[in-house]
């Protein structure tokens, strides 16, 4: 679990492909102190697992299936990621809850200045549309944005001069490609109706099935 507030950019330093997909090795020479082998790492909003520790770097291991619903797949050696380490009870929560589990990519629309922030316009799957809200919580690339206006297939999140600063956002242009995670609890909310619509009709079905 995690909050989407994004404790270091983080550079590719080397990628080695694999059986079992890509093999990543990230330089991070502030948060690398915190790391140890077997702890999750949110790597561009993708829950990844540190597998070796070497100086200032740390060894994730993307699968196939990470690598076609990512963004993953695309990296580059030295281009950045947004890197950030699982919650801990203690911590406060900044942002939202965040999973690593990406719903889809979205693609940039559109970026431009208003005063001193910037507007980035991101287009998603019309079928994601029903997870989000006006003023909630979204994930883009691991970070907790919130959505200041919403269309049926675009989004669009006010980035202040900090944010872009700390994140990899800074490196972005029009047409990439970001990690896109809905707020978990609309999804949970979504799974709990349903399912109790099913039941209901499932007891009338029985109901008229015994008369």
């Amino acid at each position: 679990m995690f909050t989407g507030l994004i404790q270091e950019v983080g550079t590719i330093e080397e990628i080695t492909v694999n059986a079992e997909g890509r093999e990543f090795i990230i330089r991070a020479p502030n948060l690398i102190r915190e790391i140890s082998p077997d702890d999750s790492v949110a790597t561009s909003g993708v829950c990844l697992t540190a597998t070796k520790i070497q100086g200032d770097t740390f060894r994730v291991q993307a699968i196939h299936m990470t690598l076609e619903k990512t963004s993953l797949g695309t990296l580059r050696p030295q281009d950045k990621v947004n890197l950030e380490l699982s919650l801990r009870p203690t911590d406060r929560i900044g942002g939202h809850f965040v999973q690593g589990h990406v719903n889809a990519l979205g693609n940039i629309q559109n970026i431009h200045m208003t005063g001193d922030n910037w507007e980035i316009e991101v287009t998603f799957p019309q079928d994601l549309r029903k997870y989000m809200i006006s003023e909630g919580s979204i994930a883009l690339d691991g970070i907790s944005l919130t959505i200041a206006r919403l269309q049926e297939t675009s989004l669009t999140v006010a980035i202040i001069p900090h944010t872009l600063e700390k994140t990899s956002l800074s490196t972005k242009r029009i047409g990439d490609v970001l990690n896109l995670e809905v707020d978990m609890m609309a999804k949970y909310i979504e799974n709990f109706l349903r399912l109790g619509q099913d039941k209901t009709k499932n007891e009338e079905w029985t109901r008229n099935f015994k008369t």
